[in-house]
């Protein structure tokens, strides 16, 4: 039987560059769509709600995964809780979450770079990504790791510095001008706009679960695990709420709220446009899409691992290079998914939206899902396992857990009723693999609660 162990080489820093890496493109883009739903007041709301929730939801799924530290992550968790059905509905809602997320990444970074390079086919300049980092992610999960860390460095440092230079123009009342959506100010209108702003708030933080898929390649999951997640989720609301306090309140915030690079057009403002800050931004502001991209394609590559070693898709996806000891064939199929939806963006349209904004609200989707199914785990395995190792406890439980599980699924009802053509498919497409799953199932004794022995 072949092995099919991971190599064991992440500290604590490169966990925590990792959970900041998956995440932190997100404080680059996206969320700025959130003001044009519910005015910058509104929007301040619901990403308070939101990252209260990922706090309370990382303080606890924290637990799960010092406690069962298996590259399956939410996979292996609510397999051990609800058995093989539960741990599908967990994994491929995970799944869509991580191979879904990338391909939007990589036609921003095509993007950019279409900027810089107007000859350069953004789709052409995204398939070139996905080549170079699938490959570094193959070669060495340290490797990987280590680089993932230097640019999400980067991409913190380049934040910090937006911050410093357009805090001298930043002015309250410009970000409280016209706050909230509608003009009845805190009434329907605005109430509505939040719940539809849902997705843009979570933006900021999606995916920072992730590192729970570099469980087995961490050395002392027990302790660096923690360490990570905790300072992560602090980093990345400092961020968040920082970027768009200080975006917002340089000008009319209007104009930036239906825009792919707010930070640069809010800085622009600021220095104007020959400023060699501005030129600064644009330039390392790749480094923001880059570690997202990057650290995505290494969680979903050990998604669909830790599903295939457990017998849910072919075998032969949790095949181990031999001697990089990475789960190679599955970076490679996580990849053909994206460039196909890549290459096939601008022919799809799903509720008059691209392919790329449809997939991105499957992401979301999937990543509610998975929270939900992570700490209705939490609870069980607190009750059916009281006896189980956890060398760290979530704090303020059963509360925290509850509250992350209440917003999660108030989040997931509003999603729905803002876009019932995209939940519909993305219910039949998590039927659907759940239930061939679970039909064509592979060696069920093969490997016990989602992962091999750690």
């Amino acid at each position: 039987m072949q092995d099919v162990g991971l190599h064991k080489g992440l500290n604590a820093f490169h966990l925590w560059g990792i959970a900041v890496g998956l995440v932190i493109s997100g404080e680059y883009f996206g969320w700025s769509y959130g003001w044009a739903n519910a005015g910058t007041l509104g929007f301040l709301i619901t990403t308070a709600v939101v990252a209260a929730m990922y706090i309370a939801f990382i303080f606890s799924f924290t637990e799960l995964t010092t406690a069962i530290p298996q590259a399956g992550g939410p996979f292996a968790y609510s397999r051990r809780a609800f058995g093989p059905l539960g741990g599908c509905i967990a994994g491929y809602a995970t799944l869509i979450e991580f191979v879904f997320a990338p391909p939007a990444i990589a036609l921003a970074i095509g993007a950019y770079l279409n900027v810089q390079y107007p000859g350069l086919d953004p789709k052409h300049a995204a398939l070139g990504a996905y080549l170079v980092f699938m490959t570094l992610n193959i070669v060495g999960v340290q490797i990987a790791a280590t680089f993932e860390l230097f640019v999400t460095i980067l991409a913190v440092i380049e934040l910090l510095v937006f911050m410093g230079v357009v805090a001298p123009a930043f002015d309250m009342a410009n970000f409280t001008a016209h706050g909230w959506a509608g003009e009845d100010g805190f009434g329907v209108a605005a109430i509505g706009g939040m719940f539809a702003a849902i997705p843009f708030a979570i933006w900021f933080f999606l995916a920072i679960e992730g590192v729970a898929m570099a469980a087995e390649e961490a050395k002392d999951p027990k302790r660096t695990i923690p360490v990570a997640y905790i300072t992560g989720v602090l980093t990345l609301t400092a961020l968040a709420f920082g970027v768009m306090l200080f975006a917002g309140g340089v000008g009319d915030w209007r104009t930036l709220s239906n825009l792919n690079d707010p930070l640069p057009q809010a800085m622009k403002a600021v220095v104007g446009t020959s400023s060699g800050w501005l030129h600064m931004l644009v330039w390392l502001g790749l480094f923001g899409l880059v570690a997202s991209f990057h650290g995505i394609i290494m969680g979903y590559s050990r998604q669909i691992f830790a599903l295939a070693r457990a017998g849910f898709l072919p075998a032969s996806l949790a095949r181990v290079h031999p001697r990089f000891r990475t789960p190679h064939i599955a970076t490679l199929a996580g990849g053909v998914v994206g460039i196909v939806a890549i290459y096939s963006d601008s022919l799809v349209t799903i509720a008059g939206q691209s392919l790329t904004a449809s997939i991105v609200t499957m992401a979301v989707f999937g990543a509610l899902v998975m929270y939900g199914m992570s700490m209705a785990s939490l609870f069980r395995l607190r009750r059916c396992e009281p006896d189980l190792a956890r060398p760290y406890r979530a704090p303020f439980y059963p509360v925290a857990p509850a509250f992350a599980l209440a917003v999660a699924s108030v989040c997931f009802v509003a999603l729905v009723v803002y876009n019932p053509l995209i939940f519909v498919i993305f219910l039949a497409v998590m039927a659907l693999a759940v239930a061939a799953s679970l039909l064509a199932r592979q060696s069920p004794e093969a490997v016990a609660d989602g992962g091999a022995p750690v």
